[in-house]
């Protein structure tokens, strides 16, 4: 912890650092680069010849030497050549940073003169110091402090991309006294954040949470802003971040500074003016380079059936074992299962998944742990940019990516810095036309064919499917990665390359078997009406689709053999389908829909077919949240049977007896069944509610007697009790005669009750008492007298 200065001490620091501002300002201006232009490229052995020469200035930085001459500063090759003050100069020095990268000397002296930078390079060339120098910078000429509020804002896609560059703008500013923050996550640490972000000078955020502080946070003002980044731009400008990222630009002052990066940037004017770019300098140091992806990664593509993807996968990891690798897939449950089911087979080397579902802690903790040693990471596309991981030796695409940008983002994962690495991508024989687009000439994309060694293959299905026994919930899961990947396949909009029409029903048989599941889960397609192949327009009723307020009818010819099914939304094409309800369908997320069956006898040719099959729409909502209603006095119908000749059999016929043969029938009745009157039910009904009131006045006496023999015995037992307390209290002394006389009296107080057969005896029983009571008191005036 630093100690603080005297206030002269302080005062000398402010006058030197007022004196460092003016030598850098007047530098900048002096030996900037003229628009549109470009550093030469730099050779191996001139960078080291100029690595040599450049003089040593230890930690008096660069502006020491503008104080008598302004060098020039837009070919430098080191970082100690730039106009940078000494704090900075400090940090790169203390984080290990000496040379820079391409992006870095192209893009760098633009930047340090406040102009608009759009910048794009390869993966893993060192872009996020290209706009951390000069945020860093921009401040520092500024004077900014506490009291200033937010100064710098960096936009990133995700949470994870945002947590690595604030690692280096912790590494980098070092010794500045700004402070900072890394704004991600969900509405658990927001409280926090809103009391503190007042006093952030640079914020490093994602545009939704950015964007719910600028709503929620009290005073919390961006108005004066000096410098707006957005890294790997292409993405963050993209229609998914598109409502985000337009509220959050409206309520930024126009006057700015703005830098945008990425690997693939774009072009777009209409992109630009929404970021509101002024005459921004496009840098794309690798634009003409033979290749788009770096030149030490090592790049194969193998054509493998749908159903033989586990299968290679866990061939390559078992090859692989001393190997640090990353492995794509396209859906959070695909990564799910197929980390749960290969940890359970054991290949021998540590497994990790990641999936943007996770909580950013857990994430973060992840990503250092692969780190560590050599192990396979599953991931989904959340790891597919930015992320800075040293020493990937391979990158594997088990799914194919949406397009060649993505491709782009997930290969360079690996070969970073000028490291070697290498890529596999799996392609089924369905999605070739992505394989041609990557050789392609204008993808710059050196890709080789590999064809997979089928002697060298394991197959694991049935040990998948064992384990899918043993752990029932995988089963589920299993499902779950089957529907899930199908729905990611459909929902592309590169219909080149993603065609689900291409599979067919053993495909995904098959596909289901590889994931071990005993059956194929039921899938369903949704086909809006602009979807809708040309094809089948044919069959349909153009004039009819128009929605209206009642019930819509809309013809289709039967002719035409469809998979085409309705949903209930507003612009869906109505088709047969089958009930919802199903037990795949455990939520909302993965709601993939189902291959319908055609309603049409397939023994019925086409040609006797004449009358359309109607199909009726009842609203907009779903029938399934409706309520029936049975009326209970609609009328009930009766059976009517017939014989082979059409005519009418009788109710009781079943019943009857066959007499004769031939083609008539004389029926036989049961006379008792025929002859049961009315009245006869009546005189039974009555006799058996006469047997049951004279059942009912037998239980009735039995009843009272019980409970009077159980009241007598009470009684008894109450006597016997009080005639033993009388014998007791006999046999003691005289002294305490008046107490017995008072427990008697108390006792006769109380109530009584007797049967008419206990009152002789009762009362014979108070006459002997009161005689004994008269002998006592002729005893006692005896002895008075005396």
């Amino acid at each position: 912890m630093r100690r603080p200065q005297s206030r002269g001490a302080a005062k000398q620091t402010r006058l030197r650092e007022a004196d460092e501002i003016r030598l850098l300002e007047a530098w900048i201006d002096a030996g900037k680069p003229d628009r549109g232009t470009r550093p030469p490229p730099l050779s191996k052995s001139s960078s080291s010849a100029a690595a040599a020469a450049a003089p040593k200035r230890g930690g008096k930085g660069g502006a020491s030497k503008a104080a008598g001459e302004h060098a020039e500063y837009g070919a430098c090759t080191r970082f100690d050549e730039l106009p940078l003050s000494r704090k900075t100069q400090d940090g790169l020095r203390k984080a290990g940073y000496t040379e820079m990268s391409e992006i870095q000397r192209a893009a760098l002296p633009h930047a340090l003169c406040g102009r608009d930078v759009l910048g794009a390079a390869k993966t893993g060339s060192g872009k996020t110091l290209a706009f951390v120098i000069p945020a860093l910078e921009k401040l520092y000429r500024e004077r900014w402090g506490p009291e200033d509020g937010v100064g710098c804002i960096v936009l990133s896609p995700n949470k994870d991309l945002a947590g690595q560059i604030f690692n280096v703008f912790q590494k980098v500013g070092k010794f500045h006294g700004f402070s900072g923050a890394c704004i991600v996550g969900n509405r658990k640490g927001l409280d926090e954040e809103k009391a503190a972000i007042n006093n952030m000078n640079i914020l490093v955020c994602t545009p939704g949470r950015l964007l719910q502080h600028m709503g929620e946070t009290a005073n919390f003002d961006c108005s004066k802003i000096q410098i707006l980044v957005i890294d790997e731009a292409d993405q963050v400008l993209d229609k998914n971040f598109q409502e985000q990222v337009d509220n959050v630009v409206s309520q930024l002052p126009k006057v700015r500074q703005t830098l945008l990066f990425s690997a693939t940037q774009t072009k777009s004017v209409k992109d630009l003016a929404r970021v509101s770019l002024k005459d921004p300098e496009y840098i794309s140091v690798h634009e003409e380079a033979s290749t788009a992806t770096p030149d030490t990664l090592e790049q194969f593509a193998m054509i493998v059936p749908l159903e033989q993807k586990l299968n290679m996968l866990w061939s390559f990891i078992k090859r692989h074992l001393n190997s640090r690798t990353l492995v794509f897939l396209s859906s959070v449950k695909q990564v799910k299962f197929v980390y749960e089911v290969f940890k359970k087979l054991r290949p021998g080397i540590s497994l990790r998944c990641m999936h943007g579902r996770m909580k950013y802690e857990v994430q973060q903790a992840i990503v250092a742990e692969f780190k560590e040693g050599n192990s396979v990471l599953f991931s989904t596309d959340i790891f597919a940019r930015g992320l800075d991981i040293e020493d990937v030796d391979w990158v594997v695409q088990v799914d194919c990516p949406e397009n060649i940008a993505l491709y782009i983002h997930r290969v360079g994962r690996t070969a970073r810095y000028n490291k070697r690495g290498k890529a596999l991508i799996f392609l089924c024989p369905e999605e070739e036309r992505m394989l041609e687009k990557l050789k392609a000439a204008e993808s710059k994309i050196p890709i080789h064919i590999k064809k997979p060694n089928t002697e060298q293959l394991q197959q694991i299905s049935q040990n998948i499917a064992a384990v899918l026994v043993q752990y029932p919930n995988l089963q589920q899961l299993g499902k779950r990665a089957f529907i899930t990947y199908l729905k990611s396949v459909y929902l592309q909009s590169d219909k080149e390359v993603f065609d689900l029409s291409r599979f067919s029903m053993e495909n995904f048989a098959a596909y289901a078997a590889s994931l071990g599941l005993p059956v194929t889960p039921k899938i369903r397609f949704i086909r809006h009406k602009k979807n809708v192949p040309k094809k089948y327009m044919g069959a349909i009723d153009v004039k009819q689709m128009k929605r209206s307020s009642k019930s819509e009818v809309i013809e289709i010819n039967p002719q035409v053999k469809s998979n085409l099914i309705v949903d209930d939304g507003d612009d869906d094409i109505l088709y047969p389908k089958e009930p919802k309800a199903d037990v795949n369908m455990d939520d909302g997320l993965d709601d993939v829909l189902y291959p319908k069956e055609s309603t049409v006898d397939a023994n019925i040719e086409p040609e006797k077919i004449t009358q359309p099959i109607v199909f009726v729409r009842l609203g907009s909502k779903s029938m399934k949240k409706k309520k029936l209603k049975i009326n209970l006095h609609r009328p009930l119908g009766t059976r009517v049977k017939f014989d082979d000749e059409g005519n009418t059999i009788a109710p009781l016929a079943s019943i009857a007896e066959e007499v004769g043969s031939g083609d008539r029938y004389e029926l036989k009745i049961n006379m008792q069944v025929s002859t049961l009157s009315l009245s006869t039910v009546s005189q039974r009904y009555a006799e058996m509610l006469r047997e049951m009131r004279e059942h009912d006045k037998e239980d009735k006496l039995e009843h009272k007697k019980i409970l009077r023999e159980k009241k007598l015995q009470k009684k008894l037992k109450l006597k016997r009790k009080r005639s033993e307390e009388e014998m007791d209290a006999g046999s003691e002394d005289s002294g305490s005669e008046s107490d017995r006389d008072q427990k008697t009296a108390a006792s006769r107080g109380k109530k009584r009750y007797f049967d008419s057969d206990d009152e002789g005896e009762d009362a014979a029983k108070d006459g002997g008492v009161l005689a004994k009571q008269e002998a006592l008191a002729l005893k006692l005036l005896s002895k008075m007298h005396s």
